[in-house]
């Protein structure tokens, strides 16, 4: 199947509206992505602030151990050298805390640069919007000017 490139300048105001309709639905979608992915990012710096509260200087002091993220348990702190981090869908690894910093620290600076790209296309796709209302525009006030000369003479 072969694409044809047509220039928005071509299009009537209804298909330029429908255009405008797909960006501002991949605008939105783009946003909420970003929305998501800055949380993430969020969640993998506190993981690396938590892992650096485990220390050698905590052994046997009680803590909260959350079991959900609104369910805690009290227990105490019997190996500070180790802990157990999720690894995804559910997995659970021990690591060394240097070990488990560094898996969050990789975690998050993956998802930095995915935010990096994104935040590039959010806004290109933005600057193609604004393109489009100033096509949209100039094509609005032609429409008034045929308009009104067809309605003087």
């Amino acid at each position: 199947m072969s694409q044809t490139q047509v220039s928005v300048t071509d299009l009537d105001l209804p298909q330029l509206a429908e255009v405008k309709k797909q960006l501002d639905e991949e605008l939105s979608h783009l946003s909420s992505s970003f929305a998501q992915l800055s949380k993430a990012q969020a969640k993998f710096k506190a993981c690396i602030e938590n892992v650096a509260e485990v220390n050698p200087n905590n052994k046997g002091k009680a803590i909260l151990v959350p079991l959900t993220s609104s369910l805690y348990v009290p227990g105490k702190l019997k190996d500070p050298e180790h802990v157990i981090i999720d690894v995804g869908t559910g997995y659970y690894v021990k690591k060394s805390r240097d070990d488990a910093r560094k898996h969050y620290q990789k975690k998050a600076d993956f998802v930095k640069s995915n935010l990096e790209k994104l935040q590039e296309t959010i806004e290109k796709k933005q600057e193609n919007m604004n393109f489009l209302l100033n096509v949209m525009q100039v094509k609005m006030a032609q429409q008034q000017r045929q308009g009104a000369a067809a309605s003087t003479s």
